[in-house]
């Protein structure tokens, strides 16, 4: 069974929609780089790996809106995918010159859009 179908059979085991999933992964890409930027000096070795999994998590996010089957309006889905190329700049830009303050950027938009998902 590959990583993503396991993982929603994990979900779908604990009761969770894929919204709520969605949300859930969202606010967990968001504490790892909150707990990077709250203790910097202490965490820049782990700045890559949080960066990683929220590039994942964007990637995920991306390509589900571009797909040509996807039911949101295209305003929504165009978006979307302006955001995430927002998201994977902002994440390059950190990765090559690292500051604790652009990953405030990331942490917000990462929890405003869970807030969306849960309403």
């Amino acid at each position: 069974m590959s990583y993503g179908a396991s993982a929603y059979a994990r979900v779908s085991q604990a009761g969770m929609s894929p919204r709520e999933a969605e949300a859930a992964v969202l606010v967990k890409a968001a504490a790892r780089l909150q707990t990077v930027q709250t203790d910097w000096d202490n965490q820049k070795g782990v700045l890559a790996e949080a960066l990683n999994f929220n590039q994942k998590v964007w990637a995920v996010i991306a390509g589900a809106a571009a797909e040509p089957d996807c039911p949101l309006p295209e305003p929504i889905k165009a978006s979307i995918v302006q955001l995430s190329v927002f998201v994977f700049r902002r994440m390059v830009d950190t990765l090559i010159e690292p500051e604790a303050d652009k990953l405030s950027a990331l942490i917000s938009i990462n929890h405003n859009l869970a807030a969306g998902l849960r309403s």
